[in-house]
């Protein structure tokens, strides 16, 4: 994943930049040959509209990409969620001790846990996984303890409850993580650079020529920054937010 991916505005204005001058580029190429016959020019529209096609097609696949993940992720902090209100409510069959330091554990990992949605600071995320990892130690502990004292059905279900929780975190972290891959971008990017220079080669005098050569570089380039923007989990504005845990949250402090 390159890094300039992450801001999906920095990637509309450069974008917009590489694919303009991408076209400026064929119109210069285009003054060198005054003349063309009309059968080039027959071929060369059905060039273009094979790498348009293309181009397309590709872009499409891309944005499918970026919100299938999205809607992963949306479902994933929907599953977390429930696992820690299950979790929540299964502390009940454990000794009324236990109970009450593994609610004060799970009241404090989902706060750590909405932290993890909301944030967007690198120094601030170092600190909440390390809190998170730090917790979810706790966790196990709290639960392993009375489970191995009475190895019971019902404290069996505690465990596989806790086990629950903690397996969400990493299929969360890990869908995070997924995103398009680089060679997908390098691919869209080479595609749209080569679109754009055969628009600007094929394009004729006219009035209609400086609009020509900016209409297909400005819908690239948005197309580009919103399937950055949806690809990206934190730097752009369609973000996840933790909707579900948040509610959860305050139904606990209530409860």
């Amino acid at each position: 994943m390159f890094p300039i991916m992450r801001y999906p505005f920095f990637v509309l204005a450069f974008s917009l930049a590489v694919m303009w001058l991408s076209a400026r580029i064929g119109v210069s190429f285009r003054k060198r040959r005054h003349n063309a016959e009309e059968a080039e020019r027959d071929d060369f529209g059905v060039v273009v509209s094979a790498t348009l096609t293309l181009l397309g097609l590709i872009i499409g696949f891309s944005f499918s990409m970026a919100s299938s993940r999205y809607d992963q992720r949306k479902n994933l902090e929907e599953a977390e969620a429930n696992a820690i209100g299950t979790e929540y409510v299964r502390a009940d069959f454990l000794p009324a001790a236990d109970a009450v330091r593994v609610r004060t554990l799970l009241r404090n990992y989902l706060d750590q846990r909405i932290l993890f949605y909301e944030t967007s600071d690198e120094r601030r995320l170092r600190q909440i996984d390390a809190a998170t990892a730090q917790l979810e130690t706790d966790l196990w502990s709290a639960v392993r303890a009375p489970a191995a004292a009475q190895p019971t059905p019902v404290t069996a279900v505690v465990v596989a409850g806790m086990n629950d929780v903690l397996n969400s975190q990493g299929y969360t972290q890990a869908a995070w993580r997924n995103r398009i891959p680089s060679a997908a971008w390098g691919l869209l990017a080479i595609i749209a650079i080569c679109s754009n220079l055969l628009i600007g080669y094929g394009a004729r005098r006219g009035g209609a020529k400086a609009i020509l050569l900016i209409v297909l570089p400005l819908i690239v380039s948005i197309s580009f920054s919103l399937i950055a923007d949806i690809d990206s989990p934190r730097g752009g504005m369609v973000r996840v937010h933790p909707q579900n845990m948040t509610d959860l949250s305050q139904s606990l402090q209530r409860h």
